[in-house]
């Protein structure tokens, strides 16, 4: 039995962390202290908790801690504790995905432009992050034609002259530094450019540009001077797209906060070279008492997540308080040690900054007001669908399914999840259909049906709770399709002793959501615009996730050759040969001989291939 009072007597005065158990010993909380002894000993011994913290305390049944050296160090393990444990009394930042980056390899001799979600210390830069996958890939794409750089994957000096040029060299794509007559340092005084553009120094990248267009002009290289030009209008469409912020010209982030009684919104612009390059926000279920907490986790478990750590960030300082202000000298440290230079985070009072973050708080307000707005009309659905489903518990939890194929192959199924009337991303799965051979619906979806709540009836009698991703069980389930689907996904359910109520979407002659059916009876939703909405919403995206799998499946199909059947014959041989010949059928009339004559094909080999086809 944890003695929670003795336990409070052997507290060190060290810095650590603290996690704070219930009755069933899972974490509820998880913090830091500069002094734990004194730190934890106000939980128990204060009797000025918030509504928060008085609730807390009151489910806590034992607590542990770890020692560290620092400070430094408690905050780095209180931010990787969080992300493991993610207790229900921490403020925790629900949307923790990566967002995509341009990364220019200049850790490389002849650097690449690639896109990544990982920002990484290895000597590459990084700019970013782009909230909007086509934009990036736009301005790759841009970038690539105006800019005949190497895309592909070989490592120089190491494979220089191995193999002859690829299509993009003949197609004025690439300069071929594989073929070793590109100057290195030419090269890389290109690449410096690119990230001058990128890093928001339009201006002096078009500058130096304009100058060599009219330096061609005036030795009467006009052909030169035109193709400069165009890739100087091409620049500035892109520069004219993007506002000005700042006219510092550095890399900042500026994040507020709005809310209410009841939620709560964390605003982020991202500022790069003075411009905007994106903005995103985060919902949070409740407004704590302390903004200035709310603040302060958001920006440990933001950065901590592997984001990019700017030059500068700029912080809304109307809810941070003396103890938050504190803490924030110990958060620099800790992003300038994962930047690898100096951090500076700004709390302004005055000037261009605060109207800066006043700006960012307006539109935290905003955004926030939208959601409240979406999420009522997503209620409002819920309960009528409720009604219409003889639902007679909360309705939380909707889980919707697809079959989509192409003809007898690639047959798949997706599982789409909505919990209070949003899409549950992370719930999403797919299925890969493994026992009917021809396009048949039913048989499909009982499949699907059978594999998955058989796995939740498995899971549900284990006692690892680690390893369980389909356990819970939805409240409704819907299937793409009449009556017909609905019956076969009833008798697996029957089959499987589950008591849960599953409903057709059914769709007009113009593929457009129009109703729901259950075993008893169909609905007309176009009277019922709230649960349409709904129904619309969820329907589209079974059926996106669906195709999406499908597509995915298909692509691989279709990247198959005949020369995977060969022994032998790996992907880079492949690609040596089709490189070699332009297609299969050539290499299916070459001879022995014209086969040796592909790198990497010995006269064994050779032998196989031809043996293969004759």
């Amino acid at each position: 039995m944890f003695d929670i009072q003795e336990a409070l007597k052997n507290l060190p005065e060290r810095p650590g962390v603290y996690l704070m158990k219930d009755e069933n010993r899972k974490v509820i909380y998880v913090g830091k202290a500069v002094v734990l002894k004194n730190r934890v000993r106000q939980y128990f011994h204060s009797v000025k908790h918030t509504p928060k913290v008085a609730a807390m305390v009151s489910y806590i049944k034992e607590f542990e801690y770890i020692v560290t050296d620092s400070e430094m160090e408690a905050l780095i393990l209180e931010c990787n504790l969080i992300k493991k444990y993610r207790p229900r009394f921490n403020i925790l930042l629900k949307d923790d995905k990566h967002y995509p980056y341009i990364k220019v390899t200049m850790n490389e001799m002849y650097p690449r432009i690639i896109k990544t979600r990982r920002v990484e210390k290895d000597g590459a830069k990084y700019f970013g992050p782009y909230l909007n996958v086509t934009v990036i890939n736009d301005t790759i794409n841009l970038l690539r034609k105006l800019f005949p750089l190497k895309t592909c994957n070989k490592i120089l000096p190491r494979d220089i002259g191995k193999g002859r040029p690829c299509l993009n060299y003949h197609i004025e794509q690439c300069i071929a530094p594989c073929q070793g007559s590109v100057d290195k340092e030419k090269y890389r005084s290109v690449m410096k450019d690119i990230c001058l553009f990128l890093g928001g120094r339009q201006e002096e990248i078009i500058r130096k540009l304009e100058n060599e267009m009219n330096a061609y002009a005036k030795n009467m290289e006009f052909e030169k001077a035109a193709r400069l030009r165009d890739k100087i209008n091409s620049l500035k469409k892109i520069s004219e797209k993007q506002k000005v912020l700042s006219t510092n010209m550095q890399d900042q982030d500026v994040i507020a906060v709005a809310g209410d009684d009841t939620d709560s919104c964390v605003q982020v612009f991202f500022i790069r070279g003075g411009k905007l390059l994106g903005r995103e926000f985060f919902l949070f279920d409740q407004l704590d008492e302390n903004c200035g907490e709310l603040l302060i986790s958001f920006i440990k478990q933001f950065y901590g997540n592997g984001q990019f750590v700017p030059k500068e960030i700029i912080l809304q300082g109307k809810f941070l308080g003396e103890e938050d202000l504190s803490e924030l000298e110990i958060i620099k440290f800790w992003l300038s040690k994962e930047r690898g230079s100096k951090v500076v985070v700004r709390v302004p009072k005055r000037g261009e900054k605060l109207r800066m973050v006043e700006m960012v708080e307006e539109n935290a307000r905003i955004d926030l007001e939208q959601y409240k707005n979406e999420l009522s009309r997503s209620r409002e659905g819920l309960e009528k669908l409720k009604e219409l489903s003889g639902i007679s518990n909360k309705l939380s939890r909707i889980e919707a399914y697809d079959i989509s194929n192409t003809g007898s192959s690639e047959i798949v199924a997706s599982m789409v999840v909505f919990e209070r009337g949003k899409p549950a991303n992370r719930e999403y799965r797919r299925f890969k259909i493994k026992t009917v051979l021809s396009p048949d619906d039913y048989k499909s979806m009982q499949e699907v049906i059978t594999r998955r709540f058989k796995r939740a009836v498995k899971e549900r009698e284990e006692v690892d709770s680690e390893k369980k991703k389909f356990s819970k069980l939805p409240d409704l389930i819907l299937v793409d399709g009449g009556l017909g689907h609905v019956n076969a996904a009833n008798q697996i359910l029957d089959e499987l002793a589950l008591s849960i109520p599953v409903m057709g979407m059914v769709k007009d002659d113009k593929h457009r959501t129009r109703g729901l059916v259950n075993a008893k009876q169909e609905f007309d939703l176009h009277e019922n615009m709230p649960v349409l909405r709904l129904i619309t919403a969820i329907q589209d995206e079974a059926h996106r996730f669906a195709i999406e799998y499908n597509r995915k499946l298909r692509g691989v199909r279709l990247k198959k050759s005949v020369l995977d059947e060969i022994e032998d014959i790996g992907p880079k041989r492949k690609k040596e040969l089709i490189k070699h010949f332009g297609s299969v059928s050539n290499v299916r009339s070459a001879g022995v001989d014209d086969l040796m004559a592909v790198e990497g094909i010995s006269e064994k080999i050779a032998q196989k291939i031809y043996d293969y086809f004759h």
